[in-house]
Protein backbone atom coordinates (compact mmCIF):
# COMPACT_ATOMS: atom_id res chain seq x y z
CA UNK A 1 0.00 0.00 0.00
CA UNK A 2 1.58 3.33 -0.83
CA UNK A 3 2.05 5.83 1.62
CA UNK A 4 -0.51 8.43 2.14
CA UNK A 5 0.37 12.06 2.95
CA UNK A 6 -0.55 12.93 6.38
CA UNK A 7 -2.50 15.96 5.56
CA UNK A 8 -4.87 13.98 3.62
CA UNK A 9 -4.98 11.35 6.13
CA UNK A 10 -6.62 14.43 8.23
CA UNK A 11 -8.67 15.78 5.87
CA UNK A 12 -10.24 11.64 6.11
CA UNK A 13 -9.88 11.52 10.07
CA UNK A 14 -11.66 14.94 10.26
CA UNK A 15 -15.18 13.96 7.59
CA UNK A 16 -15.30 10.87 9.32
CA UNK A 17 -15.46 12.25 12.71
CA UNK A 18 -18.14 14.33 11.73
CA UNK A 19 -20.22 11.64 10.55
CA UNK A 20 -19.34 9.29 13.18
CA UNK A 21 -20.90 12.32 15.57
CA UNK A 22 -23.97 13.23 13.61
CA UNK A 23 -24.55 8.99 12.47
CA UNK A 24 -27.94 9.11 13.92
CA UNK A 25 -29.16 12.21 12.20
CA UNK A 26 -27.65 11.23 9.18
CA UNK A 27 -29.79 8.02 9.42
CA UNK A 28 -32.97 9.75 9.90
CA UNK A 29 -32.42 12.07 7.57
CA UNK A 30 -32.07 10.38 4.40
CA UNK A 31 -33.68 7.10 5.22
CA UNK A 32 -36.08 8.29 2.77
CA UNK A 33 -34.18 9.18 0.34
CA UNK A 34 -35.64 8.07 -3.22
CA UNK A 35 -32.37 6.56 -5.19
CA UNK A 36 -34.01 3.82 -7.06
CA UNK A 37 -33.35 5.58 -10.38
CA UNK A 38 -29.54 5.18 -9.16
CA UNK A 39 -29.86 1.59 -8.48
CA UNK A 40 -31.64 0.93 -11.32
CA UNK A 41 -29.27 2.65 -13.55
CA UNK A 42 -26.22 -0.13 -12.17
CA UNK A 43 -28.53 -3.08 -12.28
CA UNK A 44 -29.98 -2.59 -15.76
CA UNK A 45 -26.21 -2.50 -17.18
CA UNK A 46 -24.41 -4.96 -15.35
CA UNK A 47 -24.70 -8.46 -17.70
CA UNK A 48 -24.90 -11.76 -17.06
CA UNK A 49 -27.58 -13.19 -15.01
CA UNK A 50 -28.62 -12.39 -11.18
CA UNK A 51 -27.89 -12.55 -8.46
CA UNK A 52 -25.24 -10.06 -8.63
CA UNK A 53 -22.31 -9.07 -6.49
CA UNK A 54 -22.03 -5.64 -5.13
CA UNK A 55 -20.41 -3.51 -3.47
CA UNK A 56 -22.04 -0.37 -1.61
CA UNK A 57 -19.32 2.13 -1.90
CA UNK A 58 -20.07 4.38 1.53
CA UNK A 59 -22.90 2.54 2.30
CA UNK A 60 -23.65 4.94 5.36
CA UNK A 61 -26.03 3.36 7.76
CA UNK A 62 -27.41 0.67 5.25
CA UNK A 63 -30.00 2.02 3.67
CA UNK A 64 -29.33 1.05 -0.34
CA UNK A 65 -27.57 -2.45 1.21
CA UNK A 66 -31.04 -3.18 2.40
CA UNK A 67 -32.59 -2.43 -1.15
CA UNK A 68 -30.53 -4.35 -3.06
CA UNK A 69 -30.68 -7.49 -0.28
CA UNK A 70 -34.19 -7.19 -1.46
CA UNK A 71 -33.92 -7.52 -4.84
CA UNK A 72 -32.43 -10.50 -4.07
CA UNK A 73 -28.55 -9.39 -5.05
CA UNK A 74 -25.39 -10.13 -2.67
CA UNK A 75 -24.58 -7.01 -1.30
CA UNK A 76 -21.34 -5.84 0.46
CA UNK A 77 -21.22 -2.68 2.39
CA UNK A 78 -17.95 -0.29 2.65
CA UNK A 79 -17.86 2.50 4.71
CA UNK A 80 -14.97 4.80 6.71
CA UNK A 81 -17.03 5.96 9.78
CA UNK A 82 -17.22 3.10 12.13
CA UNK A 83 -21.03 3.77 13.50
CA UNK A 84 -22.24 4.06 9.78
CA UNK A 85 -20.68 -0.09 9.42
CA UNK A 86 -22.03 -0.81 12.34
CA UNK A 87 -25.11 0.50 11.96
CA UNK A 88 -25.18 -0.91 8.53
CA UNK A 89 -24.53 -4.82 9.71
CA UNK A 90 -27.33 -4.23 12.07
CA UNK A 91 -29.68 -2.85 10.17
CA UNK A 92 -29.03 -5.59 7.43
CA UNK A 93 -27.43 -8.43 8.32
CA UNK A 94 -25.05 -8.05 5.43
CA UNK A 95 -21.26 -8.17 5.57
CA UNK A 96 -20.11 -4.34 5.99
CA UNK A 97 -16.65 -3.59 5.94
CA UNK A 98 -14.90 -0.62 7.82
CA UNK A 99 -12.06 0.69 5.54
CA UNK A 100 -10.94 4.19 4.46
CA UNK A 101 -11.50 5.34 1.36
CA UNK A 102 -7.49 5.96 1.07
CA UNK A 103 -6.75 2.62 2.57
CA UNK A 104 -8.71 0.18 0.94
CA UNK A 105 -8.25 -3.51 0.79
CA UNK A 106 -10.73 -5.02 -2.24
CA UNK A 107 -10.32 -8.74 -3.33
CA UNK A 108 -9.44 -8.49 -7.21
CA UNK A 109 -12.05 -9.04 -10.08
CA UNK A 110 -15.06 -9.81 -7.62
CA UNK A 111 -17.68 -7.22 -7.75
CA UNK A 112 -20.18 -7.60 -10.69
CA UNK A 113 -20.87 -3.80 -9.61
CA UNK A 114 -19.80 -0.98 -7.46
CA UNK A 115 -22.52 1.33 -5.97
CA UNK A 116 -20.77 4.81 -4.94
CA UNK A 117 -23.64 6.94 -4.40
CA UNK A 118 -22.78 10.09 -2.70
CA UNK A 119 -19.51 8.80 -1.28
CA UNK A 120 -16.56 9.42 -4.35
CA UNK A 121 -16.79 12.96 -3.85
CA UNK A 122 -15.16 12.49 -0.96
CA UNK A 123 -11.77 11.97 -2.20
CA UNK A 124 -9.43 14.75 -2.39
CA UNK A 125 -8.44 15.06 -6.32
CA UNK A 126 -4.79 13.99 -5.81
CA UNK A 127 -5.78 10.57 -4.52
CA UNK A 128 -8.76 9.69 -6.58
CA UNK A 129 -6.84 8.53 -9.44
CA UNK A 130 -5.29 5.91 -7.56
CA UNK A 131 -8.66 4.81 -5.69
CA UNK A 132 -10.30 4.73 -8.87
CA UNK A 133 -8.10 2.26 -10.29
CA UNK A 134 -8.24 0.30 -7.05
CA UNK A 135 -12.17 -0.22 -7.81
CA UNK A 136 -11.43 -1.08 -11.69
CA UNK A 137 -9.28 -3.85 -10.25
CA UNK A 138 -12.37 -4.88 -7.93
CA UNK A 139 -14.72 -5.32 -10.41
CA UNK A 140 -15.02 -8.86 -12.72
CA UNK A 141 -14.20 -8.14 -16.54
CA UNK A 142 -17.27 -5.82 -17.68
CA UNK A 143 -18.42 -5.13 -14.35
CA UNK A 144 -20.29 -1.79 -13.92
CA UNK A 145 -19.44 1.43 -12.21
CA UNK A 146 -22.34 3.86 -10.53
CA UNK A 147 -20.86 7.15 -9.31
CA UNK A 148 -23.32 10.05 -7.90
CA UNK A 149 -21.29 13.37 -6.63
CA UNK A 150 -22.87 16.90 -5.79
CA UNK A 151 -21.66 18.81 -9.27
CA UNK A 152 -19.76 22.05 -9.34
CA UNK A 153 -16.85 23.58 -10.85
CA UNK A 154 -14.09 21.50 -9.80
CA UNK A 155 -14.07 23.58 -6.37
CA UNK A 156 -12.36 21.07 -3.79
CA UNK A 157 -12.26 22.03 -0.01
CA UNK A 158 -14.49 21.80 3.17
CA UNK A 159 -18.49 22.19 3.84
CA UNK A 160 -18.47 22.71 6.94
CA UNK A 161 -16.81 19.70 8.66
CA UNK A 162 -16.68 17.52 5.51
CA UNK A 163 -14.68 17.62 2.54
CA UNK A 164 -15.60 17.34 -0.75
CA UNK A 165 -14.62 18.06 -4.52
CA UNK A 166 -17.43 19.27 -6.13
CA UNK A 167 -16.50 17.64 -10.46
CA UNK A 168 -18.19 18.95 -13.63
CA UNK A 169 -19.62 16.35 -15.89
CA UNK A 170 -15.83 16.87 -18.30
CA UNK A 171 -13.31 16.34 -15.42
CA UNK A 172 -14.79 13.47 -14.30
CA UNK A 173 -15.32 11.65 -17.50
CA UNK A 174 -11.44 12.67 -17.71
CA UNK A 175 -10.84 10.74 -14.41
CA UNK A 176 -12.87 8.17 -15.03
CA UNK A 177 -11.27 7.41 -18.52
CA UNK A 178 -7.57 7.49 -17.56
CA UNK A 179 -8.92 4.85 -14.77
CA UNK A 180 -9.72 2.64 -17.49
CA UNK A 181 -13.94 3.02 -17.55
CA UNK A 182 -16.04 3.29 -20.56
CA UNK A 183 -18.82 5.64 -20.13
CA UNK A 184 -22.61 4.36 -20.73
CA UNK A 185 -24.55 6.36 -19.41
CA UNK A 186 -25.17 9.91 -17.44
CA UNK A 187 -28.16 11.93 -16.27
CA UNK A 188 -28.70 14.70 -13.15
CA UNK A 189 -30.61 14.49 -10.45
CA UNK A 190 -33.35 15.32 -8.78
CA UNK A 191 -35.02 13.96 -12.09
CA UNK A 192 -37.93 16.46 -13.55
CA UNK A 193 -36.06 20.12 -12.28
CA UNK A 194 -34.71 22.90 -14.18
CA UNK A 195 -30.62 21.99 -14.45
CA UNK A 196 -30.01 24.97 -12.22
CA UNK A 197 -31.54 23.28 -9.57
CA UNK A 198 -30.26 19.54 -10.37
CA UNK A 199 -27.47 19.32 -7.96
CA UNK A 200 -26.12 15.87 -8.77
CA UNK A 201 -24.50 14.47 -11.08
CA UNK A 202 -24.59 10.27 -11.35
CA UNK A 203 -23.22 8.67 -14.40
CA UNK A 204 -22.62 4.70 -14.99
CA UNK A 205 -19.42 3.18 -16.08
CA UNK A 206 -17.93 -0.16 -17.74
CA UNK A 207 -14.91 -1.72 -16.84
CA UNK A 208 -12.86 -1.54 -20.07
CA UNK A 209 -11.31 -4.70 -21.60
CA UNK A 210 -7.97 -5.51 -21.46
CA UNK A 211 -6.54 -5.80 -24.49
CA UNK A 212 -4.37 -8.26 -25.21
CA UNK A 213 -0.59 -7.44 -26.37
CA UNK A 214 -0.23 -8.37 -30.46
CA UNK A 215 3.27 -9.79 -31.73
CA UNK A 216 4.68 -7.92 -34.69
CA UNK A 217 4.81 -9.65 -37.99
CA UNK A 218 8.28 -9.84 -39.40
CA UNK A 219 8.92 -10.14 -43.17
Amino acid sequence: MSQIDPHLEAITAKTLAHYNQRADDFRDGTKNHDVRQNIDALLRHIAGQPPFTILDFGCGPGRDLKTFASLGHRPIGLDGAQRFAQMARDETGCEVWQQDFLKLDLPDAYFCGIFANASLFHVPSRELPRVLRQLHAALKPAGVLFSSNPRGDNVEGWSGERYGVFHDLAHWRAYLADAGFVELEHYYRPAGLPREQQAWLASVWRKAAVQAATTPEYT
